[in-house]
């Protein structure tokens, strides 16, 4: 796991670190769940000008602010610690904000991003966006950043179904797309979704046809 760990921040410092270089800015999209963990905590002992990075996440769970299952919450204590500390995080859900204006608000705040760090579950699901999940096509098709989601009766959604979520329209928008997965049972999976194109089935498979440079995949057993 080591090697796959330094591969994907390797690929991550790249890409941040020319838009550094390049604007004097840079953003970066992460993702929640067990699989970037070790990513996050390596990332954030790098050497850059983490002041000048912001990072927003891909998709977030409807909780209360710090909830021990937030995305939110896990990018707070395993990125932005160390080095990355000092990086501007922008949160999906802020103080006073009923969902539908957590939704305007992360369209309202978000720009193109650098890179965006993603994971994929066991049902070919990336971001928020569940296999035949109520509303789906409207998330595929939808062309702003964010687009709030109902993901009742997804099995890989878990208990929490209220979720807000990048759509590909926003993934579009990113120059780096970088997909971290890690087992047997997601190699598979990503075998599959590599072979059709049904996004109902595997929405993972939206991302592979979005413009700009190609999704890179990151993959150990």
């Amino acid at each position: 796991m080591a090697a796959w760990q330094s591969a994907a921040v390797a690929d991550t410092v790249a890409a941040l670190g020319k838009d550094l270089s390049d604007t004097g800015h840079a953003r970066l999209l992460v993702s929640g769940g067990s699989t970037p963990a070790p990513v996050y905590r390596q990332l954030a002992m790098q050497s850059l000008d983490w002041a000048r990075v912001e990072v927003a996440l891909v998709d977030e769970r409807w909780l209360p602010i710090g909830d021990p299952d937030s995305n939110a919450r896990l990018i707070q204590e395993t990125l932005l610690t160390g080095l990355a500390a000092v990086a501007n995080f922008n949160p999906i859900r802020m103080p006073g904000q009923d969902f539908s204006s957590a939704v305007h608000a992360a369209n309202e705040s978000s720009t193109p991003a650098t890179v965006a760090l993603l994971g994929m579950g066991p049902d070919g699901h990336t971001a928020s966006l569940f296999p035949n999940m109520h509303g789906l096509d409207q998330a595929l098709d939808c062309l702003a950043y964010y687009v709030g989601v109902d993901a009742s009766g997804c099995s890989g959604a878990g208990p929490w179904a209220q979720r807000v979520s990048l759509t590909p329209a926003g993934l579009a928008r990113v120059t780096t797309r970088l997909l971290l997965i890690r087992g047997e049972q997601k190699r598979d999976v990503i075998q599959r979704a590599l072979a059709g194109s049904d996004p109902h089935e595997l929405p993972i498979r939206a991302v592979f046809s979005l413009p700009g440079a190609p999704l890179r995949i990151h993959w150990c057993p």
